[in-house]
Protein backbone atom coordinates (compact mmCIF):
# COMPACT_ATOMS: atom_id res chain seq x y z
CA UNK A 1 0.00 0.00 0.00
CA UNK A 2 2.84 2.21 0.79
CA UNK A 3 4.10 1.23 -2.44
CA UNK A 4 1.20 2.15 -4.28
CA UNK A 5 1.14 5.91 -2.40
CA UNK A 6 4.33 6.57 -3.58
CA UNK A 7 3.80 5.60 -6.98
CA UNK A 8 0.73 8.04 -7.15
CA UNK A 9 2.66 10.49 -5.79
CA UNK A 10 5.50 10.79 -7.90
CA UNK A 11 3.78 12.70 -11.15
CA UNK A 12 2.94 15.31 -8.97
CA UNK A 13 6.06 15.87 -7.47
CA UNK A 14 7.35 15.74 -10.71
CA UNK A 15 4.41 18.50 -11.97
CA UNK A 16 5.56 20.88 -8.87
CA UNK A 17 9.08 20.05 -9.93
CA UNK A 18 8.76 21.52 -13.47
CA UNK A 19 6.48 24.25 -12.29
CA UNK A 20 9.45 25.85 -10.16
CA UNK A 21 12.17 25.38 -12.59
CA UNK A 22 9.34 27.10 -15.27
CA UNK A 23 9.10 30.55 -13.18
CA UNK A 24 11.14 33.09 -14.61
CA UNK A 25 13.93 34.17 -12.42
CA UNK A 26 14.37 38.14 -11.93
CA UNK A 27 17.16 39.37 -13.75
CA UNK A 28 19.93 41.15 -11.40
CA UNK A 29 19.17 45.33 -11.93
CA UNK A 30 21.84 47.29 -13.71
CA UNK A 31 23.72 49.91 -11.38
CA UNK A 32 25.00 52.57 -13.26
CA UNK A 33 27.91 54.73 -11.48
CA UNK A 34 27.97 58.84 -11.41
CA UNK A 35 30.98 58.70 -13.95
CA UNK A 36 28.98 56.64 -16.11
CA UNK A 37 25.56 58.93 -15.79
CA UNK A 38 28.24 61.87 -16.72
CA UNK A 39 29.29 59.63 -19.99
CA UNK A 40 25.60 59.35 -21.62
CA UNK A 41 25.52 63.24 -21.47
CA UNK A 42 28.08 63.28 -24.74
CA UNK A 43 30.65 65.56 -25.59
CA UNK A 44 28.58 68.37 -24.33
CA UNK A 45 29.76 67.23 -20.91
CA UNK A 46 33.34 68.10 -22.09
CA UNK A 47 32.70 72.61 -21.62
CA UNK A 48 30.24 71.68 -18.47
CA UNK A 49 32.96 69.80 -16.41
CA UNK A 50 35.53 72.42 -17.21
CA UNK A 51 33.28 75.51 -15.88
CA UNK A 52 32.66 72.95 -13.04
CA UNK A 53 36.38 72.50 -12.43
CA UNK A 54 36.65 76.60 -12.78
CA UNK A 55 33.75 76.96 -10.15
CA UNK A 56 35.27 75.08 -7.34
CA UNK A 57 38.94 76.47 -8.01
CA UNK A 58 38.14 80.02 -8.22
CA UNK A 59 36.01 79.65 -4.88
CA UNK A 60 38.57 78.15 -2.79
CA UNK A 61 41.39 80.88 -4.04
CA UNK A 62 39.04 83.87 -3.73
CA UNK A 63 37.52 81.80 -0.24
CA UNK A 64 41.52 81.31 1.54
CA UNK A 65 42.13 84.91 -0.21
CA UNK A 66 38.84 86.72 1.68
CA UNK A 67 39.39 84.66 4.71
CA UNK A 68 42.83 85.93 4.98
CA UNK A 69 41.58 89.78 4.23
CA UNK A 70 39.22 89.30 7.20
CA UNK A 71 40.90 88.85 9.88
CA UNK A 72 40.70 90.97 12.90
CA UNK A 73 42.26 94.53 13.45
CA UNK A 74 42.41 93.89 16.75
CA UNK A 75 43.92 97.34 18.22
CA UNK A 76 46.02 98.31 14.81
CA UNK A 77 43.74 101.78 14.30
CA UNK A 78 44.18 102.77 17.88
CA UNK A 79 47.94 101.46 17.81
CA UNK A 80 48.51 103.94 14.40
CA UNK A 81 46.64 106.45 16.47
CA UNK A 82 48.45 106.53 19.59
CA UNK A 83 52.30 106.26 17.44
CA UNK A 84 51.17 109.71 15.06
CA UNK A 85 50.22 111.60 18.86
CA UNK A 86 54.10 110.68 19.97
CA UNK A 87 55.23 111.46 16.55
CA UNK A 88 56.73 107.87 15.89
CA UNK A 89 55.92 108.25 11.75
CA UNK A 90 58.59 105.47 11.08
CA UNK A 91 57.21 102.88 14.25
CA UNK A 92 53.72 103.71 12.71
CA UNK A 93 54.88 103.13 8.91
CA UNK A 94 56.74 99.65 10.56
CA UNK A 95 53.49 98.24 11.86
CA UNK A 96 51.77 98.88 8.54
CA UNK A 97 54.16 96.67 7.13
CA UNK A 98 53.86 94.00 9.49
CA UNK A 99 49.85 94.00 8.94
CA UNK A 100 48.64 92.15 5.51
CA UNK A 101 45.45 93.79 6.01
CA UNK A 102 43.59 96.14 3.11
CA UNK A 103 43.59 98.46 5.62
CA UNK A 104 46.87 98.78 6.61
CA UNK A 105 48.28 99.23 3.30
CA UNK A 106 45.49 102.26 2.76
CA UNK A 107 46.35 103.64 6.62
CA UNK A 108 49.88 103.32 5.50
CA UNK A 109 49.00 105.23 2.02
CA UNK A 110 47.60 108.01 4.16
CA UNK A 111 50.94 107.93 7.04
CA UNK A 112 53.04 108.43 3.81
CA UNK A 113 51.28 111.46 2.59
CA UNK A 114 50.67 112.84 6.58
CA UNK A 115 52.02 116.62 5.89
CA UNK A 116 50.22 117.03 2.43
CA UNK A 117 46.54 118.58 2.94
CA UNK A 118 43.88 116.15 4.46
CA UNK A 119 41.74 116.14 0.99
CA UNK A 120 44.87 114.64 -0.39
CA UNK A 121 45.44 111.95 2.00
CA UNK A 122 41.56 111.45 1.94
CA UNK A 123 42.09 111.10 -2.00
CA UNK A 124 45.58 108.68 -1.72
CA UNK A 125 43.38 106.51 0.60
CA UNK A 126 40.35 106.38 -1.54
CA UNK A 127 42.64 105.15 -4.33
CA UNK A 128 44.11 102.26 -2.62
CA UNK A 129 40.50 101.35 -1.20
CA UNK A 130 39.44 100.95 -4.88
CA UNK A 131 42.97 99.00 -5.37
CA UNK A 132 42.44 96.80 -2.68
CA UNK A 133 38.53 96.28 -3.03
CA UNK A 134 39.28 94.82 -6.86
CA UNK A 135 41.92 92.68 -5.91
CA UNK A 136 38.79 91.26 -3.33
CA UNK A 137 36.49 90.56 -6.04
CA UNK A 138 38.73 89.06 -8.61
CA UNK A 139 37.64 86.21 -9.80
CA UNK A 140 33.45 87.15 -8.71
CA UNK A 141 32.91 88.17 -12.31
CA UNK A 142 34.03 84.60 -13.49
CA UNK A 143 31.40 82.49 -11.10
CA UNK A 144 28.90 85.36 -12.18
CA UNK A 145 29.56 84.36 -15.67
CA UNK A 146 29.30 80.77 -15.13
CA UNK A 147 26.37 80.91 -13.51
CA UNK A 148 25.05 82.23 -16.49
CA UNK A 149 26.49 80.24 -19.71
CA UNK A 150 26.30 76.74 -17.88
CA UNK A 151 22.65 76.65 -18.38
CA UNK A 152 22.90 77.37 -22.02
CA UNK A 153 26.04 74.14 -22.26
CA UNK A 154 22.63 72.47 -20.81
CA UNK A 155 19.96 74.04 -22.44
CA UNK A 156 22.27 73.16 -25.63
CA UNK A 157 22.62 69.87 -24.62
CA UNK A 158 18.93 69.25 -24.60
CA UNK A 159 18.70 70.44 -28.16
CA UNK A 160 21.87 67.99 -29.20
CA UNK A 161 19.91 65.05 -27.80
CA UNK A 162 16.98 65.79 -30.04
CA UNK A 163 18.60 65.95 -33.26
CA UNK A 164 19.90 62.76 -31.92
CA UNK A 165 16.71 61.29 -31.16
CA UNK A 166 14.99 62.34 -34.67
CA UNK A 167 18.11 61.29 -36.45
CA UNK A 168 18.11 57.63 -34.81
CA UNK A 169 14.62 57.55 -36.02
CA UNK A 170 15.24 58.56 -39.22
CA UNK A 171 17.76 56.03 -39.73
CA UNK A 172 15.65 53.12 -37.86
CA UNK A 173 12.22 53.71 -38.29
CA UNK A 174 11.90 52.99 -35.03
CA UNK A 175 10.19 54.86 -31.80
CA UNK A 176 10.48 52.60 -28.79
CA UNK A 177 11.82 53.86 -25.90
CA UNK A 178 15.31 51.38 -26.13
CA UNK A 179 15.70 53.16 -30.28
CA UNK A 180 15.50 56.68 -28.67
CA UNK A 181 17.67 56.18 -25.31
CA UNK A 182 20.73 57.66 -26.44
CA UNK A 183 18.92 61.48 -27.38
CA UNK A 184 17.34 61.03 -24.02
CA UNK A 185 20.29 60.60 -22.34
CA UNK A 186 22.10 63.14 -23.87
CA UNK A 187 19.19 65.12 -23.64
CA UNK A 188 18.47 65.07 -19.56
CA UNK A 189 22.05 64.27 -18.61
CA UNK A 190 23.48 67.40 -19.80
CA UNK A 191 20.02 69.65 -18.80
CA UNK A 192 20.65 68.28 -15.31
CA UNK A 193 24.69 68.92 -15.24
CA UNK A 194 24.33 73.16 -16.07
CA UNK A 195 21.59 73.10 -13.96
CA UNK A 196 23.51 71.79 -11.15
CA UNK A 197 27.04 73.65 -12.66
CA UNK A 198 24.97 77.30 -12.80
CA UNK A 199 23.31 77.06 -9.51
CA UNK A 200 26.56 76.09 -7.82
CA UNK A 201 28.27 79.01 -9.38
CA UNK A 202 25.80 81.42 -8.22
CA UNK A 203 25.65 79.92 -4.72
CA UNK A 204 29.80 80.41 -4.71
CA UNK A 205 29.34 84.01 -5.89
CA UNK A 206 26.49 85.40 -3.72
CA UNK A 207 28.14 83.86 -0.61
CA UNK A 208 31.87 85.27 -1.68
CA UNK A 209 30.08 88.49 -2.22
CA UNK A 210 28.35 88.94 0.52
CA UNK A 211 31.99 88.16 2.22
CA UNK A 212 33.71 91.24 0.02
CA UNK A 213 31.01 93.51 1.14
CA UNK A 214 31.47 92.96 5.15
CA UNK A 215 34.76 93.39 4.46
CA UNK A 216 35.12 96.93 2.63
CA UNK A 217 32.36 97.84 5.37
CA UNK A 218 34.26 97.79 7.91
CA UNK A 219 37.44 99.21 5.71
CA UNK A 220 35.63 102.49 5.03
CA UNK A 221 34.32 102.66 8.63
CA UNK A 222 38.21 102.43 9.84
CA UNK A 223 39.50 104.95 7.13
CA UNK A 224 36.90 107.46 8.40
CA UNK A 225 38.07 106.81 11.70
CA UNK A 226 41.45 107.46 10.69
CA UNK A 227 40.74 110.26 8.18
CA UNK A 228 39.02 111.83 11.42
CA UNK A 229 41.52 111.73 13.49
CA UNK A 230 44.29 113.16 11.19
CA UNK A 231 41.86 116.08 10.56
CA UNK A 232 41.39 117.06 15.00
CA UNK A 233 45.72 116.64 14.71
CA UNK A 234 45.59 119.02 11.86
CA UNK A 235 43.99 121.92 13.82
Amino acid sequence: MILSLILQATPAIDTLHSTVNSIPVASKPTIFTIWDIIQKGGLIMIPIGILFVLTIYIFIERFISIQRASASEGNFIKDIKTLIETEKIDDALQLCSKNDLPIARMVEKGINRIDNPIKEIEESIEIVGKFEVYELEKGLPILAMIASIAPMFGFLGTILGVIKIFFDISQTADVSIGSVSAGLYVKMVSSAAGLVVGVLAYICHSWLNIKVGKIVNRMERNAVDFLDFLKETKK
